[in-house]
């Protein structure tokens, strides 16, 4: 009996071991393999790192600098572009573990793959030559740097896979993780930006269930994903500045000052490139894309704000007792269903995690336990972007500029714009859904869930571009923009009126604290030149008002039960309203703020002051052993062996906006001002610019002289230079190399 036992434990502990071999090797094994591009094109481009190691890259065709593009940013960060081609592959699972599962049924849900293989081959055939050329560089880096892989059966990619990616990001840009997350948790969905229509009962207050203020949000992710997914995603703001000739007593500028992660798939790269086909462009991109989206060329720059107008639109379907038929204008219709397996990383096993995916003639459907809702929003199945973004970069004058993105293929961002010949503008761009006012001579109540039976609520395309906000060369001679409404964006006498927009278009009325102290500031300044632009860009001052103002009131009247929070409500009393580091109270504003931004970006649910007094005193004397520690021993700048202090708050203007809590109790930001770029235009001179990145180019290479050789600068205000002309490249050349495809 005894040989029989050890023989069925034997048999048993066989079993388990080759479970666990086959749930560590199973994913890569059933994952779709890839294929590289067709054809036997052959690639060259040579790569001229400066002496931040920032490349500059050079090839005599577009494609050519779009594989010099994908070796350069290999070779600073494969680690991330591996994350965002296994996104792109639906695999992000396997290496990121639940919160990669999260986005890998984005993909699934949104048809990512589907809009690629759809859209992809409609492009012309210049712009998937990009594509296709940055897709064998990443090849070829993978292929001879083996030991770097993080994901078996990855690689090779081709241009659809990364036109895949795009269609899955996209929409993430205007919150779509805000609406799914919830949705996909049963849980309520905050009250939608814009105004309220009017003749319906989202003007009485409280009324416009089941959309709603406070409920408790989606758990919010802090690992640096590929996406706009939860914190990070809710949080993403810029500040942008565009200042005319005449306004700023010499040279045309555009400062572009984005907040973005400073780590992951959204985090800025910065690149120069230039081919003999006139593209010749200096900015940054994402990890995943073969050209920068902002920056500047010759004759023309821009930079991006997020806006968030109401894109999306949630509707409630009516299905028949089996759940598998959905009912629209009387009739039942089949409802899509596929199933999917995600793989989910637990430790060395990767899990195979079942999951039906469902769709409708509205878009994504999510089932809960409150029924089947519909997702639809705006620029959906559109991968125009691509090409756009590409003839931005080769665009001369602001009508060739402005024409291209009259097309409406890129679904959202303000566009903040300058160029050579002192033209200004700003741009509210966002690829609204054209939606009817009315309905039987009813109006239609946009900012709560939808019917899903009526196909009149099921809107077919976006509002022309003329009728979004637009500012082109104000008399004020300058435009700001600071994730505010557009109606404060280029001083009195020149903004817009929010009347002559209609109610359904959902453009956002609320204001930032950075909207409103830049306003101020701007329109105070009599002259805009770069000191003044200087003194502005960096301030860290809050404004009296907003939900800043309601927050002190509320911390006024609070009764907390400790001595020490009722000591840090006396002290935020007498708070001087900056995150300079100076006052006394400003590391304890720092803590208190954040969250109440949070609620006020989001529509969310307004937080208890006493109990963010309690919070905020607790963690300081835990740590620091006082209320008011100075402000730079507890916000940090902090990258391998650099740990230096930082200044500016949540929502000011010098952005320190997201942070980490260290087991030290310190501050470290992950999200804030991020790439900065300072662009000049004076007359008779060529263009001149700066810029700066809080690490450096190489963000995963704790070896690289460059993983963050400019954080000391970006912590002094200061910006390096950016090497335009080739001339000034070979200068200040660091290194120079040529890659070829060629074998």
């Amino acid at each position: 009996m005894k040989l029989i036992a050890a023989r069925i434990g034997w048999v048993v502990l066989t079993l388990v071991l080759m479970l666990l071999v086959a749930a560590m090797v199973w994913e890569p094994l059933a994952a779709r393999a890839g294929q590289a591009p067709s054809g036997d094109r052959v690639y060259t481009a040579e790569i001229i790192r400066d002496d931040f190691g920032v490349p500059h890259i050079y090839g005599q065709t577009d494609a050519d600098v779009a594989y010099g593009v994908a070796i350069a940013h290999a070779e600073d960060d494969f680690f991330t572009l591996q994350d965002v081609a296994a996104m792109a592959r639906g695999r992000y699972g396997a290496i990121a573990g639940p919160e990669g599962a999260q986005v890998d049924y984005m993909y699934h849900l949104l048809g990512s793959r589907e809009t690629a293989q759809e859209e992809f081959p409609k492009l012309p055939a210049e712009t998937r030559a990009l594509f296709e050329a940055y897709a064998t560089g990443l090849n070829d880096y993978a292929a001879g740097h083996p030991d770097e892989i993080k994901l078996d059966n990855l690689f090779p990619v081709n241009g659809e896979d990364i036109a895949a990616g795009f269609a899955l990001r996209q929409p993430f840009f205007f919150g779509l993780a805000n609406v799914i997350g919830p949705l996909v948790e049963g849980k309520p969905l905050n009250r939608e930006q814009g105004p309220p229509i009017p003749g319906t009962e989202d003007n009485e207050p409280g009324d416009a269930p089941p959309i709603m203020e406070g409920e408790e949000a989606a758990p919010v992710a802090r690992a640096p994903l590929p996406l706009h997914m939860g914190e990070d995603g809710a949080h993403s703001g810029s500040n942008a500045f565009a200042v005319a000739p005449a306004k700023s007593g010499g040279p045309t500028t555009l400062i572009s000052n984005s907040h973005q992660p400073w780590r992951g798939g959204v985090a800025w790269y910065e690149l120069v490139v230039e081919s003999e086909e006139g593209w010749h462009y200096a900015g940054a991109n994402f990890p995943g894309s073969p050209f920068p989206f902002l920056g500047h060329n010759e004759h023309l720059g821009w930079t991006n704000t997020v806006n968030t107008p109401d894109m999306i639109d949630v509707y409630k379907l009516e299905m028949d007792d089996t759940g598998k038929r959905y009912k629209l204008d009387g009739e039942w219709r089949d409802l899509e269903t596929t199933s999917v397996t995600l793989a989910v990383k637990f430790g060395p096993l990767v899990v195979p995690y079942p999951q039906d995916v469902h769709r409708s003639i509205h878009g994504p459907v999510i089932r809960n336990d409150d029924g089947f809702f519909a997702v639809r929003y705006g620029g959906i199945g559109n991968l125009g972007t691509l090409d756009a973004y590409y003839r931005l970069n080769k665009a001369t004058t602001f009508e060739e500029w402005e024409g291209i993105l009259a097309r409406m293929d890129i679904p959202s961002t303000n566009f903040i714009y300058a160029d050579k010949e002192g033209n200004i503008a700003n741009i509210y761009n966002a690829a609204i859904p054209d939606r009817v006012a009315q309905v039987d001579g009813k109006p239609v109540n946009w900012r709560t869930i939808l019917p899903g039976d009526d196909s009149r609520l099921i809107w077919s395309g976006t509002v022309e571009y003329e009728r979004l906000p637009r500012y082109t060369n104000p008399a004020s001679g300058w435009v700001f923009e600071a994730n505010n409404n557009p109606f404060l964006d280029a001083g009195p006498g020149s903004d817009l009126s929010a009347d002559a927009f209609a109610p359904e278009m959902g453009i956002e009325t609320k204001n930032t604290n950075r909207g409103s102290r830049g306003y101020k500031l701007m329109s105070e300044a009599n002259l805009l030149d770069r000191a003044n632009l200087e003194r502005i860009k960096y301030d860290t001052a809050y404004e009296p008002g907003g939900y800043v103002a309601r927050m002190l009131e509320e911390v006024a009247k609070a009764k907390p039960r400790s001595p020490e929070a009722k000591k840090a409500r006396r002290m935020l009393g007498e708070w001087d309203m900056t995150a300079d580091g100076v006052g006394p109270a400003d590391a304890l504003a720092l803590l208190m703020i954040r969250p109440f931004m949070s609620s006020d970006y989001q529509n969310g649910e307004w937080p208890d002051a006493a109990a963010e007094l309690e919070r905020s005193a607790e963690h300081l004397m835990e740590h620091f052993g006082r209320l008011d520690p100075p402000m730079g021993d507890v916000l940090r700048l902090r990258q391998g062996d650099v740990d230096l202090p930082l200044d500016g708050g949540s929502d000011t203007l010098r952005a320190s906006t997201l942070w980490d809590v260290d087991d030290d109790g310190r501050l470290s930001v992950r999200h804030g001002d991020s790439f900065i770029q300072w662009v000049e235009w004076t007359d008779g001179k060529p263009v001149f610019s700066r810029s700066i990145q809080p690490f450096g180019a190489a963000t995963t290479r704790p070896a690289s002289p460059h993983h963050t050789d400019q954080a000391a600068l970006f912590i002094r205000h200061e910006l390096k230079p950016v090497h335009f002309w080739r001339d000034d490249v070979l200068a200040n050349a660091a290194s120079r190399k040529t890659v070829t495809s060629a074998r």
